[in-house]
């Protein structure tokens, strides 16, 4: 993971229920693509984000083992909805509740990445933070590297077995309260 040098501000960003912050990516996951909501919210200009990895925007409070997961997800062509904390260049932070996809050509090969990210519901932020907090502590205690990620994967997963849930199903389950409370 690229070290970023904007320093968190603890300021929250949020933008509006009906806008999507949308972005592409190529298989490296540099940034092809960024809608007007992207620019807007991540306080980066156009050419400030495109040809650079989409980390640049990520929070150092997220875990990496989710990072891990998703990248793992859509390598194998599937696509995977999360609970994404991310770093504004001017140091805000913005959360969102992203569906990331691969793009497919005619035969169905990989091409890049697309996302898609909403504004998430406050309780479903308030209680997947406490998840990450954890996950993120592990992968502290854990040291760097592949142990970090290696640490807060298996407490991921052995947190989820305990609720008898797929990463998947846990999102799914906080989206669903969301709606049911509109």
């Amino acid at each position: 993971m690229a070290k970023t040098s904007v320093l968190a501000t603890g300021v929250e960003r949020s933008f509006d229920l009906d806008e999507v912050i949308v972005s592409k990516t190529d298989l490296q996951g540099r940034l092809t693509y960024v809608n007007d909501v992207f620019i807007r919210v991540s306080a980066y200009s156009e050419s400030e984000l495109i040809g650079k990895p989409h980390n640049v925007i990520r929070h150092p409070e997220m875990p990496r083992s989710i990072f891990q997961l998703l990248w793992d997800t859509i390598r194998h062509g599937k696509e995977l909805f999360a609970y994404i904390n991310n770093l504004a260049a001017d140091g805000a932070y913005y959360w969102v509740f992203a569906h990331i996809t691969p793009s497919l050509d005619t035969q169905g090969n990989v091409l890049g990445y697309h996302s898609n990210r909403r504004v998430p519901d406050r309780d479903a932020i308030n209680e997947v933070s406490q998840l990450y907090s954890m996950l993120l502590t592990q992968e502290k205690l854990a040291g760097r590297g592949r142990a970090s990620i290696d640490a807060g994967t298996d407490l991921l997963q052995q947190t989820l077995a305990r609720q008898n849930q797929t990463y998947d199903e846990y999102v799914w389950g906080l989206a669903t309260k969301s709606v049911e409370r509109l």
